[in-house]
C-alpha cells in the first residue's frame, strides 16, 4: 500500500497531475469518486478560447496529455481574434466529451505506472513535522507516500441547485465528497465557499437551425498539440442566436424565484461567465445576450445552450429557452443548474503549488479558486511536476510572468489571491506578444525535457524547428537587388517601390506584405514549413515590440532574482506599514518581485524591505 505519489481527484488538473508523475518514474495512485468522471467536461464541452488556448498549447509544449486528446477528439476547431494581433489569436475547439473522456481514460488505464481507485479520500495523512505521508479514504484504507496533489475540483461538500431542488451532489448527478474539508480545515487550510453553473441542453433533433447564424470551424489553423501534423477535422458547426425581450421580461418577472437572488446561493459565482439572470440585471440596458449552440458528443443530439447558464427553476426555462427564437418547440434534456462547492484560499500555497501548511502537499485546480477545464489541466500539470521534484529532493520549478501563461495564473493565484472563480485572460499578461501560442515550444519545451516529460520523438521535432528557424533568420538580410518582378510585386501589393533594392527583413516588415507571398512568388524561404514561416514573419514585422518587452523583462529580471531569506520574520521589519508587514507575513514572497505583486504593498514598502536585506 506504498506509492510515490497519491492524486486525489480524476479531473483535467488530476489526470494531468497523474500521468507526469508517472511518466517520471513515480508509483502513483490516482484516487477518484469514479472513473465515469474523469476528465469528464461537466460544463461547456470545449477546450481553449481567449487566453484558455495559450494555457492548453503550454501544456503540450511541457510535455502533457490535454492539447494532444483535444486534437484528437475535435468536433470543430476555430482561431478566435484573428482581427487582433497574433498575441491574443487564440484556439478553440468543440470537443466531442464522451469521446475525450473515454481516451484520457484509456490513457490512464495504461500508463505503466499509475495505478486508479474508485474511492473518496477523507484524510491527508501527516507526521509530526507536519509533513505528508499518507491518504486515507472513506472505506478505511491507508496508503502511505512521499507527496499528494488534491485535485477535487467542484466536488468538495457540492450541492447543485435548480430551483427549489436541492441536491448533495457533484456535477452530472456524480457523487460528491463530503470529508476532505473538515481535514483540510483541521490542518488550517482558509475555507472558501464558490459557485459556477451551467445552461440546459437541448434536443438537437428539435432546433429550428436555420433561425441561427451558422459557424463553421477553421482549415488550416495552427493545432493545440505541436505533435499533431494536421488542423483537426471540422465535422461539426456551431450556431449564434440571441436572447429577446421576451427572455428578459421572464427572467426580471421571477427573480424572486431565481436562487442567485431569493438568497438559496451563498457562493461567490464567476464575474467573466456570469448566470443569465445576473446578465439581465447587471446590463439592463441590452435589449438581447447572445446564445451559441454547442454540440457535445456525436453519441447523442444533445445541445450546449452556451449562454444561459441558469439556476431558475425548471418551469422558468422552459419558458426562457421558447422566448429565444427557434427554439420555441425544442425539448430539454437537461436543467440547468448552480454548483456551489468549497475550495482553498490559493495564498495558502507556494508558486511551485506546494502547500505552505503541509510539506509535500499540492493542490491543483479549482480547489485554488479558478474556473475552466484549461486553467485546472495547466495547474495540475505543474503540481506534478513539482510533486516529482519533490520526491526525488530536487529543486521545485517556478513558471514565471515572463515565460509563460501558467507562470501569469500561479503567480496571480499564490500572490494575489483570488476572491471569485479566476479566469485566465490575456489582459492579465504583461507580456502578451512574447507569449503567444504559436511558440509556447520555444518558451517551454526545453524546461519540459528538463523534468523528464517531453520525450525523444517531441524533442528531436522540437530541435529541428529551431535548427529551421535559425536558418531562415540567417536569410532575413539577403539583399533582393532592383528588378522588374520585385517592382510589379510592390505594386501588386500597393507598397511603394524600392529603386535601391530592400533586404528580406525589411520586405517583411511592409505592412502589406507577407512571407507566404514571398515564397510564393519571389521564391525565397523555400523548403520551409508554415510554423517556421510563421515564427520568422512575427519576429521580424514587430521586432521594436519584442525588443521593448524583452528590455522590460530585463529591467524587472533583477527583482526576480533578489531572492528573500525563508527565515526573514516580517512583522518585526521596523519602517513598513503594519498592513504590509502583514501581508508580507501571510504569503511569505520568495523574491523581491514577487514582494512588489503583493496587494497591499506599496513601493515605499519595497524600497525600505530591499534597504534591510542589504
Amino acid at each position: 500500500m506504498k506509492y510515490d505519489s497519491i492524486v486525489i481527484g480524476g479531473g483535467h488538473a488530476g489526470v494531468e497531475a497523474s500521468l507526469s508523475l508517472a511518466r517520471t518514474g513515480n508509483k502513483t495512485l490516482l484516487i477518484t469518486l469514479t472513473k465515469k468522471s474523469l476528465s469528464f467536461m461537466p460544463c461547456n464541452p470545449s477546450i481553449g478560447g481567449t487566453a484558455k488556448g495559450h494555457l492548453v498549447c503550454e501544456i503540450d509544449a511541457l510535455g502533457g496529455q490535454m492539447g494532444i486528446s483535444a486534437d484528437a477528439n475535435c468536433l470543430q476547431i476555430r482561431m478566435l481574434n484573428m482581427g487582433k494581433g497574433p498575441a491574443v489569436y487564440s484556439l478553440r475547439a468543440q470537443i466531442d466529451k464522451n469521446a475525450y473522456h473515454r481516451n484520457m481514460l484509456a490513457i490512464c488505464e495504461k500508463e505503466p505506472n499509475l495505478d486508479i481507485l474508485e474511492d473518496e479520500a477523507s484524510e491527508i495523512i501527516t507526521d509530526e513535522n507536519k509533513k505528508v505521508c499518507g491518504v486515507k479514504t472513506k472505506s478505511g484504507e491507508i496508503f502511505e507516500c512521499k507527496s499528494a496533489v488534491i485535485c477535487v475540483g467542484v466536488y468538495l461538500n457540492s450541492r447543485t441547485i435548480t430551483g427549489t431542488v436541492i441536491k448533495n451532489e457533484g456535477p452530472a448527478g456524480f457523487s460528491n465528497a463530503t470529508l476532505l474539508t473538515q481535514n483540510l480545515a483541521n490542518l488550517g487550510f482558509e475555507i472558501r465557499r464558490f459557485k459556477t453553473g451551467t445552461p440546459p441542453r437541448l434536443d438537437g433533433a428539435t432546433i429550428e437551425y436555420n433561425k441561427f447564424i451558422e459557424q463553421k470551424g477553421d482549415t488550416n489553423i495552427q493545432s493545440f498539440s505541436f505533435l499533431t501534423k494536421k488542423t483537426p477535422k471540422n465535422i461539426c458547426s456551431c450556431y449564434l442566436g440571441y436572447t429577446t425581450e421576451k427572455t428578459k421580461e421572464i427572467i426580471l418577472n421571477n427573480l424572486d424565484k431565481a436562487p442567485m437572488y431569493n438568497g438559496e446561493i451563498n457562493g461567490i459565482g464567476p464575474r467573466y461567465c456570469p448566470s443569465i439572470e445576473t446578465k439581465i440585471v447587471r446590463f439592463a440596458d441590452h435589449d438581447r445576450h447572445q446564445l451559441f449552440l454547442e454540440p457535445e458528443t456525436l453519441d447523442t443530439n444533445e445541445i450546449y445552450l452556451q449562454g444561459m447558464s441558469t439556476s431558475m427553476p425548471s418551469e422558468i426555462q422552459k419558458q426562457m429557452v421558447a422566448s429565444v427564437e427557434g427554439l420555441e418547440h425544442t425539448k430539454i434534456n437537461k436543467w440547468g443548474y448552480a454548483i456551489e462547492y468549497d475550495c482553498i484560499n490559493p495564498l495558502n500555497l507556494y508558486a511551485t503549488l506546494e502547500s505552505k501548511i503541509v510539506k509535500g502537499l499540492f493542490c491543483a485546480g479549482q480547489i485554488n479558486g479558478t474556473s475552466g477545464y484549461e486553467e485546472a489541466g495547466a495547474q495540475g500539470l505543474l503540481a506534478g511536476i513539482n510533486a516529482n521534484l519533490y520526491n526525488k529532493e530536487k529543486q521545485q520549478i517556478i513558471l514565471t510572468r515572463d515565460n509563460s501563461y501558467i507562470g501569469v495564473l500561479v503567480d496571480d493565484l499564490t500572490t494575489k489571491g483570488t476572491n471569485e472563480p479566476y479566469r485566465m485572460m490575456t489582459s492579465r499578461a504583461e507580456y502578451r506578444l512574447l507569449l503567444r501560442q504559436d511558440n509556447a515550444d520555444i518558451r517551454l519545451t526545453e524546461i519540459g525535457r528538463s523534468v523528464g516529460l517531453v520525450d525523444d520523438i517531441r524533442y528531436k521535432k522540437f530541435k529541428r524547428k529551431m535548427q529551421s528557424i535559425k536558418k531562415a533568420e540567417e536569410m532575413l538580410d539577403t539583399i533582393i537587388k532592383p528588378s522588374k518582378m520585385l517592382d510589379e510585386f510592390l505594386a501588386k501589393y500597393n507598397e511603394s517601390p524600392a529603386p535601391k533594392g530592400l533586404s528580406l527583413r525589411a520586405l517583411i516588415k511592409r505592412p502589406n506584405i507577407t512571407i507566404e507571398a514571398i515564397k510564393k512568388e519571389l521564391g525565397y524561404f523555400k523548403g520551409f514549413n508554415k510554423d517556421v514561416l510563421n515564427q520568422i514573419s512575427i519576429s521580424t514585422k514587430y521586432e521594436g515590440y519584442l525588443a521593448r518587452e524583452k528590455q522590460l523583462i530585463e529591467r524587472n529580471k533583477k527583482l526576480e532574482e533578489k531572492q528573500i531569506p525563508e527565515d526573514l520574520d516580517f512583522l518585526k521589519l521596523d519602517g513598513i506599514r503594519i498592513e504590509a508587514r502583514q501581508k508580507l507575513a501571510e504569503i511569505k514572497p520568495k523574491t523581491i518581485g514577487q514582494a512588489s505583486r503583493i496587494s497591499g504593498v506599496n513601493p515605499a514598502d519595497i524600497t525600505i524591505l530591499i534597504l534591510h536585506l542589504k
